[in-house]
């Protein structure tokens, strides 16, 4: 990429002097280069954002900023207004249109994945035409579970000319997103920066006081904070024996005491910011200035909106106090974040949603525990999600030194506190998933090959192919040793092996024959020599080994006596050949050879006095047995043999000196022939194998969406791969699962309600499963309740067939809790905001939130093709119904 100059001169745009890693991003993008920026919160990161605006102003080019939140959004348009002049910034998000055509463009970053879906990927469409570079603040955003994919597809869409700025927190792998840029959209190079400018203080509270986390060298716990054994009795225990949590209000006191206010006082639930403000009782935090300006803006508040201030939120405002929550009014909100910029407010507790959002930094932050509640119970905090809070402490400008403290609770202490504070970050994680919206408006203007390309091309591809490549390695290493075995078996002629291989066959299939006839030979002898033991005399020659006799081979041996057993047969006393005597039964008896001549022994022949007569026993003989067991002659096996085995005993030697006389054989190499070809069956079997656990491992995104393409089809939004009427409508609609908001929209269903009553469905089909106690007073109407009967069957078969493909995409709200939708019905029919919260569980920010999701719908209605203009204008009547204080977002 080659850029025209100008190139403006930072030192003359900016009045101090930079940091050198925003010396090292403007370098790479006035070298034509995109670039990640990953440094710590506070450290100065946007400057590089607004050095990029600063040159495209003086191009005459245009750039757009992009933020993940819509409060982010509508804060940049104010600060880049405030920089930059009112005419030259413009806004997009869901719900707001202003200067659209501005050379500044704030959006979210959803708002800029949808633009680029409009034209074929890595084209300039029309809504890039003049676009110098695009900048992604809060890129850490792709490790959001909801949010994640936007961010991918926006980098893999991104047209190669134009120059992304990525802005992250500090991540573990920030080189492995630098070399995934560099492989999807262009060259890009890493600027990392661990400087913070405030550098951070680490502290820890219980009942005893504050003090310091960590060693001088902020590396491990200071030593002090490890518990010694105490005696029994002594210390800061609770009533269950476990640790004391030191008072919100002590806390807040020292804090006060030590000038290390205002603070960010995080509690990981809204009941506890709540309760926590109620804690401070009257206590004041503000100056009689500070009370002064509190005073007058808290009023001009209120007298223009007398309907968001509640009585337990007025009165500890004034004294510099604040709670700040997903459950808070957001216009009440939106005054606490400007008062605590201000300094006016000297502590706001806060659920870790505020560390996230909006730029609010402070001089402390405080963290009050060092777990938190999720889906599966209690679990520490991860790295990130500590950093992300400490991040928060300290001002640039303002403060010399940040301080984060965090607070000794009955199950986590000091030891907890320093391992999270000497962590790395996490690394980013992929969270690509494919959705309807995305395989329509792909497949829209893509080939379904193209498509693929493009799914192959995400962050969460990236990763699977970089953590498989172990397994890639070894395949190639298995492929190597396949081909350089096989090598050296194709060096011998294969049809010699062939025919030595049959050989060896045959030979295994004769011996098996010849073992099976000689059992059957041996059983049937056995029979006949029960009978021959019986009139068997001195000097019968027999053929010993069994049970008692434990020789290696049968040992020929002459009968000397017989003796009483133990039952009706006899113990034989034996001489052997290897002149040692035996005493057998009938059952170690393996030949009787009444063919031979039996021996002439003396009568006076005896086995040795100390030897008893018991079967097992053994004793060797002397000069007078030797001459004995001279004379026992060695019979010849063969003749004894039945015919049967005789024949295969002749088959058998056949075919061992065929192979003997095989030329493979003379080679003497044969066994390690035979076991390269084993190998080589091991190989490839364990080759298939891998390869085949590689390719599902690879292609699981692309599995995904094949799966959503299937139920597309199912539903008939596609044909021969193209969006059908209904495909159109699901694509131009935004939302967690787009096919069952077209399906909804385009059953004519919701045709002729009036507004209040499509308001209340559209609710249903957005909303998510609230909290099981959740309650409304007010009832459903009859229309709407009627209408979203009608909308069932769709929800039950579209659940059905998304079961059947392991695609779990949330298809509206249950019927259980249908009638929480009466709540925006009666808001719709101009029911007050008092009233409306006080008939409900749910707090004031929950349902301005279920409204605003709600208004999110109904304003893309009228954008929707192909919906009938009764539907259209319902909707726009709705929209006019719904949004009004608190629910609308006011963007002056």
């Amino acid at each position: 990429m080659n850029y025209p100059a100008p190139s403006p001169d930072p030192s003359v745009i900016f009045p101090f002097e930079l940091d050198t890693f925003q010396h090292q991003a403007i370098a790479s993008l006035n070298g034509g280069r995109s670039v990640v920026v990953c440094a710590p919160t506070g450290s100065g990161k946007t400057l590089i954002g607004e050095y990029a605006i600063y040159r495209a102003l003086a191009r005459g080019k245009r750039v757009f900023y992009t933020t993940p939140l819509k409060a982010l959004s509508n804060q940049k348009l104010r600060d880049f207004r405030e920089t930059f002049g009112y005419e030259q910034v413009g806004l997009l998000t869901g719900d707001a249109s202003i200067n659209r055509d501005a050379p500044i463009l704030v959006m979210t970053t959803e708002i800029f994945r949808n633009m680029l879906y409009g034209t074929p990927i890595g084209q300039i469409g029309i809504s890039l035409v003049n676009v110098d570079a695009v900048v992604l603040d809060e890129c850490h955003y792709m490790n959001d579970r909801q949010r994640g994919t936007v961010w991918e597809e926006s980098i893999i869409y991104c047209p190669r000319e134009v120059q992304l700025v990525a802005l992250s927190a500090t991540v573990d792998n920030s080189d492995q997103l630098t070399d995934w840029l560099n492989q999807v959209h262009g060259p890009t190079d890493l600027i990392y920066s661990d400087f913070r400018p405030v550098p951070l203080a680490f502290h820890f509270g219980n009942t005893k006081g504050l003090f310091p986390l960590l060693n001088e060298n902020n590396t491990k716990i200071n030593s002090r904070l490890l518990q010694k054994r105490k005696r029994k009795g002594e210390g800061d225990k609770g009533r269950n024996g476990r640790p004391e949590a030191p008072s919100i209000h002590s806390i807040v006191s020292q804090l006060q005491q030590r000038d290390m206010l205002p603070a960010i006082y995080f509690i990981f639930s809204r009941r506890g910011c709540d309760k926590a403000v109620a804690e401070m009782g009257d206590v004041w935090l503000v100056n009689p200035d500070e009370a002064y300006q509190l005073r007058v803006q808290i009023d001009d508040y209120l007298t223009r909106n007398p309907e968001a201030g509640r009585s337990g939120q007025i009165a500890p405002l004034y004294r510099g106090i604040a709670a700040h929550h997903a459950g808070i009014l957001p216009a009440w909100k939106v005054l606490v974040e400007e008062l605590f910029q201000q300094g006016l407010i000297k502590v706001v507790f806060a659920t870790e949603t505020l560390a996230a959002g909006i730029n609010m930094p402070a001089r402390t932050t405080v963290i009050s525990s060092l777990s938190k509640r999720t889906d599966s119970g209690h679990r520490l905090l991860n790295a990130s999600e500590f950093l992300q809070m400490a991040g928060r402490a300290g001002r640039r400008g303002m403060d010399k030194q940040g301080y984060v403290v965090t607070l000794q609770t009955p199950f986590e202490g000091a030891k907890e506190a320093a391992y999270l504070a000497t962590s790395k970050a996490d690394p980013l994680v992929s969270q690509f998933t494919p959705s309807y919206g995305m395989v329509l408006n792909l497949l829209q203007t893509h080939t379904i090959d193209e498509a693929k390309e493009l799914i192959e091309r995400s962050f969460g591809q990236y990763l699977a192919n970089f953590h498989l490549r172990p397994q890639y390695e070894y395949i190639e290493e298995l492929q190597r040793s396949l081909g350089d075995t096989q090598a050296q078996i194709d060096a011998i002629d294969e049809h010699e092996i062939e025919v030595y291989e049959k050989l060896r066959q045959r030979l295994k299939s004769e011996r098996q024959l010849l073992k099976t006839l000689q059992e059957q030979a041996q059983s049937t002898r056995q029979q006949e020599l029960g009978m021959m033991i019986g009139f068997a005399i001195t000097g019968t020659l027999l053929s010993l080994k069994g049970k008692n006799i434990t020789v290696p081979a049968p040992i020929t041996a002459v009968l000397v006596g017989k003796s009483p057993g133990s039952g009706s047969a006899p113990y034989l006393v034996c001489l052997g050949q290897d002149n040692r005597w035996y005493v057998a039964t009938t059952a170690d008896v393996v030949d009787l050879y009444g063919e031979l001549p039996r021996l002439d022994l003396s009568p006076n022949l005896l086995p040795p006095a100390e030897m008893p007569i018991k079967p097992g026993q053994s004793r060797r003989g002397n000069e007078e047995t030797q001459a004995i067991a001279l004379q026992i002659p060695q019979p010849d096996v063969s003749t004894y043999l039945a015919p049967e085995v005789r024949e295969q005993l002749a088959r058998v030697n056949a075919v061992q000196a065929q192979i003997e006389a095989h030329p493979l054989h003379q080679t003497g190499n044969v066994a390690v022939i035979f076991k390269r070809k084993a190998r080589v069956g091991e190989i490839a079997a364990e080759l298939a194998e891998l390869e085949a656990y590689v390719e599902q491992q690879s292609q699981r995104y692309w599995e995904e969406f094949v799966n959503l393409i299937e139920i597309l089809q199912y539903f008939q939004c596609l044909d021969n791969l193209v969006p059908t009427q209904l495909g159109q409508i699901a694509a131009a609609i935004r939302g967690e699962n787009e096919l069952w908001l077209g399906l909804a929209l385009s059953s004519r269903e919701l045709d002729n309600l009036d507004p209040q009553h499509l308001a209340a469905v559209v609710t249903a089909l957005v909303m998510e499963t609230p909290r099981p106690d959740s309650f409304v007073k007010f009832s459903l109407s009859k229309e709407a309740d009627d209408a979203w009967s009608r909308l069932r069957n769709i929800r039950r078969s579209l659940l059905k067939v998304q079961y059947r493909h392991g695609v779990a995409l949330p298809v509206g709200l249950e019927n259980r809790y249908i009638n929480l939708t009466a709540i925006v019905e009666h808001w719709a029919l101009g029911v007050e905001w008092a009233e409306l919260c006080e008939n409900t569980s749910l707090d004031e920010g929950d349902v301005v939130r279920i409204l605003r999701r709600t208004l999110d719908l109904l304003s893309q209605i009228p954008h929707v093709p192909y919906l009938p203009d009764a539907l259209y204008r319902n909707a726009r009547r709705a929209m006019q119904l719904i949004d009004r204080f608190p629910v609308n977002e006011v963007v002056e």
